[in-house]
């Protein structure tokens, strides 16, 4: 794979700029940027997904839908928020999912199937702190937003933290690998699930152990956060909060024993309790900050980009202050065009661009 060391932030463009080799329309768009914050005041965005073209015609969500995750509820305490927001194509906003108590505290662990299922984690407390930080669930949504019941055991699911999805599934129906990093445990879950447009059926493996994890009076918790998985060598690649670093899991969908991760590469200078990942077109790597550790003033709330090997490429603030950049994904668009969308959850909004990648 051929790798440039020119950085996306210097190519933020409209949509409108895209190339005419391709015929496929991006409009109507969502708003650049808009609030998470739902009806019952919910705060604290945490995960964010964009709903693929591949999932089946229906009710709910829709191609190109924007979910939003909730971790804070409306006195700012952790743990507690309960809500999914939605956005669709044409900017409206609604609450896609209000959680049950036991499911409160939703956090960046969010995916969506083919056949429209929405998978979200979550990790409650009782009062806001990290002494009372519990286990939590991996539940099930069906696509209108209704509780379909949970997957996993403790052993399994131990404060769900980050997600990535392999999907593998057509027309509603097919297989999936889903992983799940646990920031209680430090542990990384494959969930290995065969679905159709009337459900889904699970299986799951424990394939890594050994990260770094900890309370933090700030962040809650530090351990194994943000994932993404690259098809093209079987390998899952892990944003570690504790001791800013990135990891790799080789053989991710094959894995049937627990091994200890690799470390890629370790950057406390530019790195500050990375949550979240994704990897662009070009390869590179780009990473959303939490400030969860080795907080820096002069980088508050940073977007940073890497090569795959470790090499600094550039990097941006999303917030004047600490602790904003938490949940980030990616749609790849095509022709080197892709659709970022980034939570800000100091000022509780969602950032959605269109670039090009050089």
């Amino acid at each position: 794979m051929h790798i440039t060391t020119a950085s996306v932030f210097g190519l933020v463009a409209l949509a409108a700029t895209m190339t005419a080799q391709t015929t496929q329309s991006i409009f109507p768009i969502q708003p650049p940027v808009a609030s998470t914050v739902p009806s019952n005041g919910d705060v604290n965005p945490y995960g964010v997904v964009i709903v693929l073209k591949t999932i089946q015609p229906g009710s709910g969500i829709q191609p190109g839908d924007v979910l939003i995750s909730n971790f804070n509820n409306n006195e700012n305490l952790q743990g507690l928020g309960t809500t999914i927001l939605r956005i669709d194509a044409a900017g409206n906003r609604t609450t896609f999912y209000t959680a049950p108590s036991p499911q409160r505290g939703l956090t960046a662990a969010i995916g969506v199937l083919s056949n429209g299922s929405v998978l979200i984690g979550n990790m409650p407390t009782a009062d806001g702190t990290s002494a009372t930080a519990q286990p939590g669930n991996l539940s099930v949504l069906t696509r209108n937003g209704q509780f379909a019941g949970t997957i996993g055991t403790q052993q399994t699911v131990n404060g769900p933290w980050g997600m990535a999805v392999d999907d593998l599934g057509t027309n509603g129906t097919g297989t999936a690998h889903v992983f799940v990093s646990n920031v209680l445990t430090g542990t990384v879950s494959r969930f290995d699930i065969s679905y159709s447009l009337g459900g889904l059926n699970a299986g799951v493996t424990v394939i890594a152990t050994g990260f770094n994890h900890r309370p933090d009076p700030a962040a809650l918790e530090l351990g194994p956060s943000g994932l993404v998985y690259s098809p093209s060598n079987d390998t899952l690649y892990v944003a570690s909060s504790d001791d800013n670093a990135i990891y790799a899991i080789p053989a991710a969908t094959a894995a049937t024993i627990a091994v200890t991760p690799v470390l890629v590469f370790q950057d406390s200078t530019h790195l500050h309790g990375p949550l979240d990942l994704t990897i662009l077109p070009d390869g590179h790597f780009l990473v959303a900050n939490s400030d969860g550790s080795n907080a820096d003033p002069n980088q508050p709330s940073e977007l940073d980009e890497f090569t795959l090997s470790g090499e600094f490429v550039g990097q941006m603030s999303i917030d004047p202050n600490n602790g904003g950049a938490f949940g980030l994904t990616m749609l790849n668009i095509g022709w080197g065009t892709v659709r970022l969308a980034f939570v800000d959850d100091n000022s509780n909004t969602v950032n959605l661009w269109t670039t090009v990648v050089p």
